[in-house]
């Protein structure tokens, strides 16, 4: 949903007498995101909105390393491509949600699925304690 129509929504169930917890259940967003909406008026929200589409983000100046890793490894999670970046840039500004909704933003965009491997493997029968040993290595 647009954020002027959560605007018009949430200004629409209050004026018909829905409760902000309500209001906030029905839209899927918190009470907190409910009283920001509600404080503003419609010129206000429309500004707010205009400022969304200009401002530039935290992960913004390390998109031509991601969308390169992405592109190189598509099966790469937004964790991983998170450790890379605090590995290689150390970058420790944004949370893994955000990263995460980055990520998902530009496989987007970009039309890079994320594919999916599967490990193999295989039950093996159980032995003697201190008969068996583990190898990880493939």
């Amino acid at each position: 949903m647009s954020k002027m129509k959560d605007h018009m929504r949430i200004h629409d169930l209050k004026d018909e007498g829905f409760s902000i917890s309500a209001i906030a259940r029905k839209c899927g967003v918190s009470r907190n995101t409910v009283y920001t909406y509600l404080d503003m008026d419609w010129d206000q929200a429309m500004e707010w909105v205009e400022t969304l589409k200009t401002r530039t983000r935290k992960l913004d100046r390390y998109q031509d390393y991601i969308l390169r890793w992405l592109r190189e490894h598509p099966d790469l999670s937004a964790s991983q491509i998170s450790d890379w970046l605090e590995e290689k840039h150390a970058f420790k500004e944004a949370g893994d949600s955000t990263i995460r909704t980055y990520i998902k933003e530009w496989r987007e965009i970009y039309h890079i699925p994320k594919t999916v491997t599967y490990r193999s493997f295989e039950a093996l029968e159980e032995l003697p304690q201190g008969q068996q040993m583990q190898n990880d290595r493939q």
